[in-house]
């Protein structure tokens, strides 16, 4: 599987052995990550970005590298998260393949990929191995954690993991458990890859490769990231024309028949299988409640308490009416679990018909709202600098 890592971005090496949640170790393990804006001497304007499942870490462009990212319009100069204020970091996933260490990597104890021998990854890891990038930056306490998607479960470990190395946090359009309806998709998901003869028990290259498993998964995927509200409005009922449908008696004969096998086409040389498994898997075993200082078998109640542990200032948690995959009920139930723990904690449910995927390309909901949440942490925190006696006013 050949990697795909943008110019401009660098490396951190993990520590040797990198010990992992559910058993094993990583050597010779290492983080990509992207940053953009200038760090302050006092360390104290530093925002993480945490990403969903298939971003890399070039969230924007920059002069290192000035191809737009995947948060292009949100991330920048003057833009809600204005890198003439903060100094943002983004990290690539671990377990992923855009640069840090995962299943596509090579194992130094055989210079052959992981492929299955990677060992059982979980959020924790990836929060964990985030927390290091961090500290190796030199920044002992970031002013925000944002966390998209996979990226919100990751935000809620680190916090958990790693108390006191944030003080705010924006969550959008994340949760603290999986559900069912998403672990159901996603094992679908891995259903499809593993039911394809290339994948072979995860030993594939790039001549014998699982691609109809993995346009089956993606489809799954883009289907849920959006709104069927979104499906209608886009494409409705409209055929191909008839120079473009699929000679297959039962092939293409919709539009969004047709966008669909071209968003997936377009993505399954572009992620290595394996490791789509893997990090499909760690989203299903999360769940925050497992650090319920008490647990009372109670999913929600435990998910609450767990959330109420946290050591936090302020929190933006964001949500969509339409996410059927991350249903809004899970971000209000992050904003009410950190607001009992006494966090300042703001929930703001958006109306956008674009569903899951909306804080990627509804940037004129989501965008307001993430810079007023900047603005008065930024205002705050120039307060705090002219006056000391205000720090956590």
């Amino acid at each position: 599987m050949t990697e795909f890592i943008p110019t401009g971005t660098h490396f951190v090496d993990l520590p040797s052995p990198f010990p992992m949640k559910r058993g094993g170790e990583l050597r010779g393990a290492r983080m990509a990550y992207e940053s953009w804006g200038r760090l302050a001497p006092d360390g104290s304007n530093a925002v993480l970005i945490l990403t969903g499942l298939s971003p890399d870490a070039h969230a924007a462009s920059s002069d290192a590298n000035p191809d737009p990212g995947w948060w292009e319009q949100m991330l920048g100069p003057g833009k809600p998260i204005d890198t003439d204020r903060w100094f943002v970091v983004c990290v690539n996933t671990l377990g992923s393949c855009k640069g840090s260490t995962g299943p596509a990597s090579l194992n130094p104890a055989t210079g052959e990929p992981y492929r299955l021998d990677f060992p059982p990854l979980s959020v924790e890891d990836c929060a964990d191995a985030a927390a290091h990038v961090v500290r190796r930056l030199g920044i002992g306490e970031l002013a925000c954690v944002v966390g998209n998607s996979m990226g919100g479960m990751v935000a809620l470990a680190f916090l958990q993991r790693h108390p006191g190395l944030a003080r705010q946090h924006v969550n959008i359009s994340g949760a603290a458990r999986a559900l069912p309806f998403s672990i159901a998709i996603r094992s679908l998901q891995r259903e499809a890859i593993r039911l394809d003869p290339a994948w072979n028990g995860g030993h594939y290259d790039d001549q014998s490769y699982p691609e109809s498993g993995m346009r089956m998964a993606r489809k799954l995927g883009v289907i849920t990231y959006r709104s069927a509200l979104e499906w209608d409005g886009r494409f409705g009922r409209v055929r191909l024309d008839s120079e473009r449908q699929d000679s297959d008696p039962f092939g293409l004969e919709f539009e969004v028949e047709s966008y669909l096998e071209a968003h997936a086409r377009r993505f399954v040389r572009r992620f290595d299988p394996n490791c789509y498994l893997y990090l499909g898997r760690a989203m299903d075993w999360f769940d925050l409640g497992d650090y319920c200082p008490r647990r009372s078998g109670n999913s929600r109640e435990d998910t609450l308490a767990a959330l109420a542990s946290l050591t936090l200032e302020r929190a933006l948690v964001i949500g969509v009416h339409t996410d059927i995959l991350f249903p809004l009920q899970q971000q209000e139930e992050i904003a009410e679990g950190l607001a009992r723990g006494g966090v300042d904690a703001r929930f703001v449910p958006l109306e956008s018909p674009q569903g899951h995927d909306a804080f990627l390309v509804d940037i004129a909901r989501f965008g307001p709202v993430v810079r007023e949440f900047l603005d008065e942490l930024h205002a705050r925190g120039a307060a705090s600098r002219q006056d000391p006696s205000r720090i956590g006013a």
